[in-house]
C-alpha cells in the first residue's frame, strides 16, 4: 500500500505511510536511509579492501570483492530487520532488494570511483595513512551523492520507504 501526502482513504492506517506523507520526502529519512545503505556498504568495503590488499591482490579482484562484500552487508541488514519484523525470509529479501539496490549501486560507484582515480590509494598498504585516509573521503563523498538519491526514492514510495512500512 501507497499513501503518499493521502490522509485517509480506503487504506488511513498512519503505519503504512512512511512519517505521514510528505514528510516521508523529508531529508531526514533520506540521512537515516543513507545512514543505513553507508554502515553496510562500509563493512564489506572496508572488509574487501582489507582481504584484497592483504593477499597482495591487484585492483580488479580487489574491488570486485570489496563491491560485493559492500551489497552482501547491505542486503544482510536491510533483511535482518524486515524478517526480525515478522517478514517470512523470501517476501524479506525482496523488500531488502527494491529497497537497497539502487542506494547499494550509486554508493558503490562513487565510493569505488574515488578510490580508483585518486592518486596512490588503491596502491596503498594497510599501514599506510593513505589507505584510511581515501577510503574514509570516498565513504563521505559516497554518503553526500547518495543521500539526494534516497531521498527522491522515499518520495516516490520507494527505497527506504518501503523498509519502514515494516518497522513498528
Amino acid at each position: 500500500m501507497r499513501h503518499e501526502g493521502q490522509d485517509g482513504g480506503q487504506h488511513g492506517e498512519r503505519h503504512d505511510r512512511p512519517h505521514g506523507g510528505q514528510a516521508s520526502a523529508g531529508w531526514g529519512m533520506a540521512v537515516r536511509a543513507t545512514l543505513h545503505c553507508l554502515t553496510g556498504c562500509a563493512i564489506g568495503e572496508v572488509l574487501g579492501l582489507v582481504v584484497g590488499t592483504a593477499l597482495g591482490w591487484g585492483v580488479l579482484p580487489t574491488v570486485l570483492l570489496s563491491v560485493t562484500l559492500a551489497f552482501v552487508f547491505g542486503y544482510a541488514l536491510t533483511l535482518q530487520a524486515v524478517v526480525r519484523a515478522g517478514v517470512a525470509l523470501g517476501a524479506a529479501a525482496g523488500v531488502a532488494l527494491t529497497a537497497d539496490t539502487l542506494s547499494i549501486a550509486v554508493m558503490e560507484l562513487v565510493d569505488n570511483g574515488t578510490l580508483l582515480v585518486m592518486p596512490g590509494a588503491m596502491d596503498a598498504e594497510l599501514s599506510d595513512g593513505l589507505f584510511w585516509a581515501s577510503l574514509a573521503l570516498a565513504l563521505a563523498l559516497a554518503f553526500l551523492v547518495t543521500t539526494p538519491v534516497n531521498r527522491w526514492m522515499i518520495a516516490r514510495g520507494r527505497g527506504h520507504a518501503v523498509v519502514h512500512r515494516y518497522h513498528h
